[in-house]
């Protein structure tokens, strides 16, 4: 049986991305072992009026002082250990505050070309370790080359619908998995993951 996995995420999420490193890792597994699963990923916006233009971009780190106080550093610094701990990065002080919608849109049509979970696996280190500008056109260009996908502008519309759909079917956080039918919410361990989807 193929597993089917749904994953509703958040590019600019921290936990959506603990959450699809842990399910990576499980993946991983379960296919060493032979196993198949499909994962589909839904677009959703924690921050749907971050800006786009260059200009207008700005450190992550400013942004969350701004809405949250300064104590957001502890919080940050936590999710920063947890990754280091699991072996990713997360880098506040360089990660730009930026619209996620073309990043969305990349994952779309990396999704009708196979791409998805390695276009999803780099547009996330992009964000939180590299520090780049998911906004832009050239960079989400190099992010689609590295990540095997062909560029096109198609989609937008497609992904307009999709988020809306998310957002009229009540999902107020992120990140949140279906998996073969059962809904799972939040970051769960790799286990868990293995355990639902093998």
């Amino acid at each position: 049986m193929t597993s089917r996995i749904e994953m509703t995420l958040d590019i600019a999420c921290g936990a959506s991305y603990l959450g699809w490193d842990r399910l990576r890792r499980a993946l991983a597994r379960l296919r060493a072992e032979g196993g198949e699963a499909e994962v589909v990923f839904h677009p959703f916006q924690i921050a749907p009026d971050a800006p786009s233009e260059p200009a207008r971009v700005e450190p992550l780190e400013e942004v969350h002082k701004r809405f949250f106080g300064p104590s957001v550093g502890e919080s940050t610094a936590r999710m920063t250990a947890l990754g280091a701990r699991e072996g990713m990065v997360y880098d506040y002080g360089r990660a730009l505050f930026a619209n996620t919608f073309e990043a969305h849109r990349l994952i779309r049509v990396a999704a009708a070309q196979g791409r998805a979970e390695e276009t999803a696996d780099r547009l996330f280190r992009a964000y939180f370790a590299d520090g780049l500008n998911l906004a832009d056109g050239d960079t989400l260009r190099k992010l689609a080359a590295e990540a095997g996908v062909a560029w096109t502008d198609d989609g937008a519309e497609e992904t307009r619908a999709e988020l809306e759909r998310v957002r009229r079917s009540g999902v107020r956080g992120v990140p949140m998995f279906e998996i073969n039918g059962r809904a799972l919410s939040g970051a769960q361990s790799e286990e868990t993951f293995y355990g639902e989807i093998s």
